[in-house]
């Protein structure tokens, strides 16, 4: 159902100042087969912002092929003040989604996620809210995002008692991050659900934006919050590691970047990654990753080697 490779407007979409450059981005992604825009209730600055930018560009050059790409959204974070605006009530998710809706000037999204499990509300209730955004019509499919893999057999249950399935799940992956690999690719696969990525570039560690320590003009050295990579992460180890992975990836005439998106795709598990972009030359260098998603054994060995 989803491309290999799928656009995220986050954070740092929705901080981006000038609207052609976000459009150009939009625009850029299309033109190379991206058709699966992702967002969520919160993005910004301020929250609500990425959802509007890209309801002003949708409007502009994408509502006449509204049937060929896919929207998705998700609620689970703070968004508004008192018990309504945050976590996983009916209340929160369906107003939430009516907000986004409104925002994106669309009368349905493709697919909405939870974007949290919530510890204070019965699961039976959150996913029933995401039953009934369904069959109101505002959402063709339903995910969740960030659940535990026990959590996410839950949730399936629960779905499937409703007559909803579960469609995907959205979770953090990288080479750096690889929780997903303790039993929640196992269950997806057991129970025919899709696993999308994000974060797979690590926040640009796994780029070659580091090899060389922390740029002065970085979102990292200026510490301007929104997802910004804190300057810490990069620690001695951290850096050993990126310098010999670019190694590997120059002997496969890749870029890091590229080989550490075709490494998540390389598992038949994964069904998309999103990848995040600040200037349309991003967006076009990321797909390049497609063009070599097979690694050897001695590779994979390699790899493996230098992450342990």
């Amino acid at each position: 159902m989803l491309p290999a490779i799928s656009l995220g407007l986050w954070h740092n979409f929705g901080a981006i100042d000038d609207y052609e450059k976000c459009r150009r981005i939009i625009q850029t992604a299309f033109d190379n087969g991206i058709t699966h825009f992702d967002l969520a209730n919160n993005y910004g600055p301020p929250p609500g912002a990425a959802e509007e930018t890209f309801g002003k560009i949708f409007q502009q050059d994408l509502k006449r092929y509204r049937d060929e790409i896919i929207v998705s959204s998700k609620a689970g974070f703070g968004m508004w003040p008192g018990p309504y605006g945050d976590w996983g009530s009916k209340k929160y998710l369906v107003s939430s989604l009516d907000q986004s809706l409104k925002r994106m000037g669309m009368d349905y999204v493709d697919i909405f996620y939870h974007h949290r499990p919530d510890p204070e509300t019965p699961l039976e209730e959150t996913m029933g809210a995401l039953d009934l955004i369904v069959r109101q019509g505002k959402a063709l499919y339903v995910g969740i995002s960030n659940y535990s893999a026990a959590e996410t057999e839950r949730a399936i249950e629960v779905l499937n008692s409703l007559g909803t399935p579960l469609l995907i799940h959205q979770a953090k992956y990288s080479m750096l991050v690889r929780w997903v690999e303790n039993g929640l690719l196992d269950v997806a696969e057991k129970n025919g659900i899709g696993c999308i990525a994000f974060s797979s570039l690590a926040q640009g560690i796994l780029t070659s934006k580091y090899l060389s320590g922390i740029p002065g003009d970085s979102r990292a050295a200026s510490g301007r919050g929104n997802g910004a990579l804190e300057s810490n992460a990069l620690t001695e180890q951290i850096l050993s590691k990126i310098h010999q992975l670019n190694e590997i990836a120059q002997q496969r005439g890749q870029s890091m970047a590229q080989m550490a998106l075709a490494w998540i795709l390389k598992d038949q598990r994964m069904t998309s990654l999103i990848i995040g972009a600040s200037k349309p030359e991003q967006v076009v260098d990321s797909i390049q990753c497609l063009k070599n998603c097979d690694f050897s054994n001695d590779e994979l060995k390699s790899i493996e080697r230098i992450l342990k």
